[in-house]
């Protein structure tokens, strides 16, 4: 079968693989969509500390299952599954306590387990466990299901942040996760949700697509005056640093409401992980600071049904439809910005 397989920082191919068979405990799947983000881009330049190649990419996955091994129960071929990113262990003290976000345990498909940008794979027992492997809903198409792995990270930062009905909220980063965070707070109850992003190609293109109620182009203009003057002073009541900049972190908390909620939700150059905090500010306003890390297989689950009920639109959002082959060019797209979402269809 044919694979996309990192080998090194620079040196991501496609080439032929042995299909894979599956063991006990596991499934065999036909990959029909792995969608693309800004992490294949970064592994693909700088590879990562958990991934001993070779390795095949992508963790963005839906797809049929062809084969069920020894001992699975549920499953069978021809069922439509999408398959979670980060697999908790479900044993620790933190998954005990239902924080499977957090597992110092977790394990992830295309870092420690072979990924979906190939023709087939093999879903990991650990997966099974954990009940990662999710039926998708009749009604939604197997590219849409693959867009269910950013939903949930987006759902699990909300819930930290606490999005709900009445508030205003900024999403700063116009990308395929700052769309989804749009619609996923109007789908909470947010009265008004602004967009921020340093490109206005980039801002218009998004804004097009998920029609916040402003756009605003911090490459032109201060975000931390305009929001104040779209709340008349008050600023808003929730941030979604939805960007890896350490700039809007801390624009983040000076245009935050007296207890506002601001989730880290990009996270910072590993190089440069360090921002200026006015801590009076979150002292006398009473902010919160919130980090959110990935998502769980719950959260994944929930994913699908706001995909499947309408509440949050995802298949517009696929700007580039593209072959396996075409998966490296695809990197260069997302690191140009050129899209919202590509997705690979093998």
């Amino acid at each position: 079968m044919k694979v996309v397989r990192f080998h090194a920082p620079g040196d991501v191919r496609f080439e032929d693989a042995p299909e894979p068979e599956a063991g006990p405990g596991e499934v065999k799947i036909r990959v029909r969509n792995c969608s693309t983000c800004g992490t294949d881009v970064k592994i693909s330049k700088f590879g990562h500390h958990h991934i001993h190649p070779p390795r095949v990419m992508g963790h963005e996955i839906a797809g049929e299952i062809v084969e069920v091994g020894d001992g699975v129960e549920g499953w069978a071929p021809g069922d439509r599954v999408q398959v979670i990113a980060a697999i908790p262990c479900g044993e620790c003290a933190e998954c005990r306590r239902g924080r499977m976000t957090i597992c110092p345990n977790q394990v992830s498909m295309g870092y420690h387990f072979e990924g979906g940008f190939a023709q087939y794979m093999v879903v990991p027992r650990e997966v099974l466990k954990v009940d990662g492997l999710n039926r998708i809903p009749d009604g939604v198409s197997f590219a849409e299901a693959s867009v269910a792995e950013p939903l949930a990270c987006a759902l699990n930062a909300q819930n930290l942040a606490r999005v709900g009905d009445g508030d205003d909220v900024v999403v700063i980063g116009s990308g395929p996760i700052g769309c989804l965070h749009v619609r996923l707070a109007r789908a909470r109850g947010a009265a008004r949700v602004f967009l921020v992003e340093l490109s206005r190609q980039r801002l218009e293109m998004a804004a097009e697509l998920v029609k916040p109620d402003a756009a605003i182009c911090a490459g032109e203009t201060d975000p931390v005056e305009e929001i104040l003057k779209l709340t008349d002073g008050r600023g808003a009541d929730v941030i979604i640093t939805a960007a890896a900049s350490g700039k809007a972190q801390e624009q983040a908390i000076q245009m935050a409401a007296r207890q506002g909620r601001i989730s880290f939700f990009g996270g910072l150059p590993k190089d440069d992980p360090t921002i200026t905090c006015d801590s009076n500010l979150v002292h006398y306003r009473e902010l919160m600071i919130v980090g959110a890390n990935g998502s769980s297989p719950a959260h994944n689950a929930e994913a699908l049904e706001l995909v499947a009920s309408g509440a949050v639109p995802v298949a517009d959002l696929i700007t580039h439809r593209l072959p396996l082959e075409s998966a490296i060019d695809a990197f260069g797209i997302v690191a140009r910005g050129e899209a919202i979402k590509v997705t690979i269809e093998p």
